[in-house]
């Protein structure tokens, strides 16, 4: 009992001086590349003025049916308005996904090389104080998944890492890219932020698009929810996919974790940043991913905002509403059913065979997961389920030459 009562006492005097030495979460690093840039604080001023209780149903109905649709049409298919009518908004969605991509259906995997993380995010399973196995691939390791993952006939790859800057260094992921050219035709990543030479470098190792979750667009909320470490920087962050697209990579996806924060202003910030840069940049490849929150194991902590699945779909055709060029991908965060659904409306690219672990492609899991799946169908089966649903399953949409 006493050992507990004095780790208790530790435990505390630890979070009060985290807790007083914090870093100004809106304050760059000194290594960190400032943009000359007001994408940001556009996003940040729109969502400012959302009001999602101010729409009607004619604003939703105008919304749906106007073909040039605005920002302004975007909060009205996501405020509560919208809900009534999400058969609707569900019937149109499927219309524009089939005038920009037909029935096809992208499929890939993601492939996690390490889970080392010097961040202090509440909500996450690779959080630096939590108590989990770490590990992270070396050469051969980062081989071996790739060799195994390749069999499956899957021809594009998305490489994590946790966010570390000592464990996971920007040539190691560009060594993980070279690798990957070796065995698929498309790369993605989802690591932490970088500058815009790093982005450059990771293009020219062959990586093809970037990845980054805002997490939550609040910038109070994000404050709570990243206690120390680099992702800590609110601005830094939010500016990653500008970086990335002025390092040379010709895609860029954008996310928030459903649940964090009110979903409805987080769904509506993610659109507005894909929507601008897109203006800004017109050569990008626009993706959205919409993640719910996931059990961790400091579930208990962050007090998730329930998302049902009616809201999401109405995230996801909003989403295409807004960018019908834009590709949507599910994860397997959702069960299959939701899956399923959603790749006959809106969503255009899937996951399958996935781990989250460190190694378990090859049969050999050294770390352990991020978050909890829920479809843990194999490549097979998804192929499958997207034939048997009338669609095309694609396993690459990008050639060399």
């Amino acid at each position: 009992m006493k050992n507990k009562i004095n780790e208790s006492i530790m435990s505390e005097s630890i979070r009060k001086d985290m807790k007083e030495n914090r870093i100004d979460h809106m304050t760059y690093m000194d290594d960190m590349e400032v943009l000359e840039s007001d994408v940001a604080m556009q996003v940040l001023e729109a969502m400012g003025t959302y009001d999602q209780g101010s729409y009607t149903a004619s604003d939703v109905q105008y919304a749906i049916y106007n073909e040039n649709r605005t920002l302004e049409e975007f909060g009205a298919l996501l405020s509560p308005a919208a809900l009534p009518f999400l058969e609707e908004m569900a019937q149109m969605a499927q219309k524009e996904t089939r005038r920009q991509f037909g029935n096809s259906v992208m499929m890939f995997t993601p492939l996690y090389i390490a889970n080392y993380c010097e961040n202090y995010c509440i909500y996450c399973g690779f959080n630096c104080h939590n108590k989990i196995r770490r590990a992270r691939l070396d050469r051969d390791g980062i081989e071996r998944e790739m060799k195994a993952i390749s069999r499956s006939g899957l021809q594009e790859i998305l490489i994590l890492t946790g966010e570390s800057l000592e464990m996971s260094d920007v040539t190691y992921i560009g060594e993980a890219c070279k690798i990957a050219r070796k065995y698929f035709k498309v790369i993605g990543l989802e690591v932490y932020p970088a500058n815009s030479a790093d982005y450059r470098y990771w293009h020219q190792c062959g990586a093809d698009y970037v990845t980054v979750f805002q997490e939550t667009y609040n910038p109070d909320k994000y404050e709570t929810l990243h206690l120390a470490g680099r992702k800590r920087i609110f601005p830094y962050r939010i500016n990653a996919q500008e970086r990335a697209l002025k390092g040379g990579m010709r895609g860029v996806g954008f996310g928030a974790l459903l649940g964090l924060d009110d979903f409805r202003r987080d769904a509506f910030a993610t659109g507005t940043h894909a929507y601008l840069l897109q203006k800004k940049y017109p050569h990008a490849e626009i993706a959205f991913s919409c993640p719910r929150l996931r059990p961790i194991i400091n579930n208990d902590r962050i007090n998730p905002m329930d998302v049902q699945e009616a809201q999401l779909l109405q995230v996801v055709c909003a989403y295409r509403l807004l960018l019908p060029f834009a590709s949507i991908t599910i994860s397997t965060r959702e069960c299959k059913r939701v899956r399923d659904n959603l790749i006959q409306i809106a969503a255009t690219k899937i996951s399958a065979g996935v781990d989250v672990g460190i190694g378990g492609h090859s049969g050999s899991e050294l770390g352990d997961e991020q978050f909890e799946i829920d479809d843990t169908r194999n490549v097979q089966e998804v192929y499958d389920a997207i034939l048997s649903h009338g669609m095309q399953p694609v396993m690459s949409d990008h050639i060399y030459v």
